[in-house]
């Protein structure tokens, strides 16, 4: 029902409000519950907030286990391992922590995004390598020996044998002989007790067989006080001799200067003459040796000295005290050999049994009496006293006493030059002080 209250006094108006308040507070319950369901709030930061974030711990909606009345207010969580944190990354290195290299050229510019299609940049220079621009060479070295280099030929160069045994067994000799020094010069005298068992000779062809293969400079010097013919084994090409070399030394200044005084053969062997008049040779002593010596030093890289005969002249004590290993000449008599093992004796005798151990013996088969002595036996006498021992054999241009050519020489003398040079080579050291 509806009352009309229009024109009705205000007090009687408030009469009226206060009965409906009431009668509506009567209609009321005791207590009343209201429920509002409001939208979660996602909070997400902004992005300069994302940045200076400590990391945190990322977590899978399966990896929360489900809410039970056993385990209210507490969670757990499993950690994912192979996730990436900011502050790991900007973490600054510290001793533990390892430094990684920076990329080589060939890492930090390739051409896999060109491979697979991609637009890549303009490649840089560093790309440019010898491995990409340059094809690989296939060894085409034609093999030495009969055999060998018919089958390579044959076959267009398509099989290669390589070089036969006897090709290999010289490579391996040549290599022996081309032994490289650093250091200095390495001085090796050639020395006996007696004379005409071909000293000389013997200095002659080492001396061959050494510039013949070796790339270096070799120098023979006769040292020989009583007139030395060493000289005379090769072409003559000065007058000079070791006497000039002592008066004009303070005047040589460089090789060009040197070379004047010297003669050279067809295997570049250089050969310095000792004096020719007797009167004169008597005073080139100790040292004047060493001053050639010292000369020589600048220019060569191995010295050999024809010490003349004897072991007692003056400018033995100086050509020993340089030594860096000694031949000793032996003939093939019983006298010969018997004087040859006196020199090591004394030798020994006079504090000079390192040289003596790592010393090579030639024994000269073409002096008189070879063919009636035992050869063994005078091998196995030396072999135990010295490091090795070598024969020479007779030669028809040995045996002339003249300029000796190195082309002219039996294989198998050329043959056992090369194994003298080869031996004496390995006793050498290979570095030393200057």
């Amino acid at each position: 029902m509806v009352r009309n209250t229009a024109g009705q006094d205000p007090e009687h108006e408030g009469a009226l409000s206060d009965e409906g308040d009431a009668a509506l507070a009567a209609a009321l319950p005791e207590s009343l519950t209201v429920s509002i369901e409001l939208p979660a709030e996602q909070y997400e930061p902004p992005e300069d907030e994302e940045q200076v974030t400590l990391g945190a711990v990322v977590a899978t909606p399966a990896a929360v286990a489900p809410v039970t009345p056993a385990s209210v207010g507490t969670v757990s969580i499993e950690v994912v391992s192979d996730m990436t944190h900011v502050a790991d990354e900007e973490a600054e290195p510290t001793l533990e922590t390892p430094v990684v290299p920076l990329p080589a050229d060939d890492e930090l510019y390739s051409r896999r995004d060109r491979k697979r299609g991609a637009t890549a940049s303009p490649e840089p220079a560093a790309m440019l390598t010898a491995d990409r621009l340059l094809e690989p060479k296939r060894n085409r070295h034609a093999p030495e020996g009969a055999w060998p280099s018919f089958v390579y030929a044959s076959t267009l160069h398509l099989v290669n044998l390589g070089d036969s045994a006897k090709v290999r067994e010289r490579k391996a000799l040549d290599a022996r002989i081309a032994k490289r020094f650093e250091g200095g010069t390495r001085y090796v005298p050639v020395l006996t007790r007696k004379g005409g068992v071909g000293k000389t000779t013997v200095t002659t062809l080492l001396g061959m067989a050494l510039s013949d293969v070796r790339e270096d400079r070799i120098i023979a010097v006769d040292a020989n006080p009583d007139r030395g013919t060493l000289a005379e084994r090769v072409a003559k090409q000065t007058r000079s001799t070791v006497r000039d070399i002592v008066t004009h030394a303070a005047a040589i200044k460089d090789f060009s200067e040197f070379s004047t005084h010297v003669s050279r053969d067809e295997t570049r062997l250089d050969v310095l003459a000792s004096d020719t008049d007797p009167l004169l040779s008597e005073a080139f002593d100790e040292n004047d040796y060493n001053v050639v010596a010292d000369l020589v030093a600048r220019y060569y890289s191995i010295c050999l000295t024809d010490c003349g005969t004897g072991i007692v002249h003056s400018v033995m004590r100086a050509t020993l005290q340089r030594a860096d290993g000694i031949v000793v000449v032996s003939g093939g008599s019983v006298d010969e050999a018997r004087l040859a093992s006196e020199t090591l004796t004394w030798l020994e005798a006079n504090n000079y049994g390192d040289l003596v151990r790592n010393a090579v013996v030639a024994i000269n088969t073409a002096t008189h009496g070879t063919n009636l002595v035992k050869l063994d036996e005078i091998d196995a006498h030396f072999s135990s006293r010295v490091r090795a021992v070598v024969r020479m054999p007779y030669d028809p241009e040995l045996a002339a006493g003249s300029v000796v050519r190195w082309q002219n020489l039996q294989p198998f003398t050329r043959a056992s030059a090369r194994e003298l040079a080869a031996l004496v080579m390995d006793g050498l050291p290979t570095s030393r002080n200057a």
